[in-house]
């Protein structure tokens, strides 16, 4: 084996495994270099996953097993390290860890993105128990129920207008008197009469049993404290992509995302992003899957030419 490899990849959450795969099977000498020996990424903390195709209801642990060990089967490459900073250096690149240094003629980032937290008393508690930070992935085991909505942009209200559909009640709380997502979002919002908005409020704790039962919030105006019964809670107040490493190699957007299309190309030559670190409309397991696979057809091209 050349010790240049055809490419690095960084994260083993869905897009890295998706793509290691899809790099054993067109034969490309890969590495899938991981921070955490535990596979999956943020699905681990998702204890029931019922949207994937075919995987009905499996543990969010249990599927990035699955995944890794599918990739392992296919003789795919796995290593523990701490990434501290990827570079250019005559036509190749460096990608240096706690451990060591890898060189490769490609890089693909699957870094993820975090969702932001509140960090009140019950949230860490709860997640994954009636705490969620996404409502197109765990809405549906909300169906029929009463349920909250932390946030005022344009992911809390579409979040709470999805959850209308589904639920008895929706409640969404912002701590202003005004939303900032788009007029038209909150139109379709007002337009549904099992939605109602405290304003001006701030969470201050979810309470529960071993799952959630409430959520109290108080008024910032008159200071008056409210329980709001509910069986989720869906905190939806911004994400952040874990896209350091990228910065000053290739074009990150206002956010902080890593640009690239459907390709996965970024701006640098040789240089991939899939996943939450990318720049796209839809963040779940199956989108990231099929960025690793698009990756690899667009490195495999890269490949070829150089």
């Amino acid at each position: 084996m050349s010790d240049i490899r055809d490419m690095v990849i960084i994260g083993s959450g869905p897009a890295g495994l998706g793509c290691a795969l899809y790099a054993a099977r067109a034969g490309i000498d890969a590495v899938v270099i991981e921070k955490n020996p535990l596979p999956g990424g943020q699905i681990v903390n998702t204890t029931d996953v019922d949207n994937y195709l075919g995987l009905p209801g499996i543990g969010g642990f249990e599927m990035g097993d699955t995944f890794r060990r599918h990739v392992e089967k296919m003789g795919g490459e796995f290593i523990e390290d701490d990434i501290g900073s990827v570079r250019a250096e005559d036509g190749i690149y460096i990608v240096s860890g706690a451990k060591e240094e890898y060189k490769t003629k490609t890089v693909v980032f699957a870094t993820g993105a975090h969702r932001s937290k509140l960090g009140i008393p019950g949230e860490a508690q709860f997640t994954g128990r009636g705490v969620s930070y996404c409502a197109t992935c765990d809405g549906a085991f909300f169906r029929n129920k009463e349920t909250v909505v932390i946030g005022g942009g344009d992911v809390a209200v579409e979040d709470a207008i999805y959850l209308a559909g589904l639920c008895t009640h929706v409640t969404l709380v912002h701590r202003r008197d005004e939303l900032r997502a788009a007029k038209s979002v909150q139109d379709a919002l007002f337009a549904k009469d099992n939605v109602t908005v405290a304003w001006n409020s701030i969470p201050d704790e979810v309470l529960g049993d071993g799952v959630v039962k409430s959520l109290r919030i108080h008024n910032k105006e008159t200071e008056e404290s409210t329980e709001i019964p509910a069986s989720g809670v869906f905190i939806a107040v911004g994400m952040k992509p874990d896209s350091e490493l990228a910065s000053g190699l290739c074009d990150l957007d206002e956010k902080g995302y890593i640009i690239a299309g459907e390709d996965c190309v970024t701006s640098a030559p040789g240089i991939y992003a899939i996943g939450d670190v990318r720049t796209k409309a839809l963040r779940q397991v199956i989108t990231a899957v099929a960025d690793g696979a698009c990756a690899v057809t667009s490195a495999e091209a890269y490949l070829r030419e150089h």
